[in-house]
């Protein structure tokens, strides 16, 4: 089982936060498939995402996604992911 708390980040504050849930094993193969779903349950767009994200998440419990890292614009500062122990 695992938990990621995703939070949507405004000028400081958090507008939208999340926390997912899954019974099975965490693995890297999926993220994108928990990215997505993520980003599905929050209504908003699923960034790119880059195998230096998920390097950061692995090593740092947690990842942060900036608008750049979104196709479109988004009206948001930071997406953020953060594994919770």
């Amino acid at each position: 089982m695992f938990r990621i708390w995703a939070k949507v980040i405004k000028e400081g504050r958090i507008i939208r936060q999340l926390t997912y849930e899954r019974e099975e094993k965490f693995t890297y193969s999926h993220f994108f498939t928990y990215l997505a779903q993520i980003c599905d349950e929050l209504d908003v767009p699923t960034p790119v995402l880059l195998k230096t994200s998920i390097f950061n998440y692995a090593k740092f419990n947690h990842v942060i996604f900036r608008p750049s890292d979104f196709m479109e614009e988004v009206p948001f500062d930071r997406l953020v992911l953060e594994n919770i122990l």
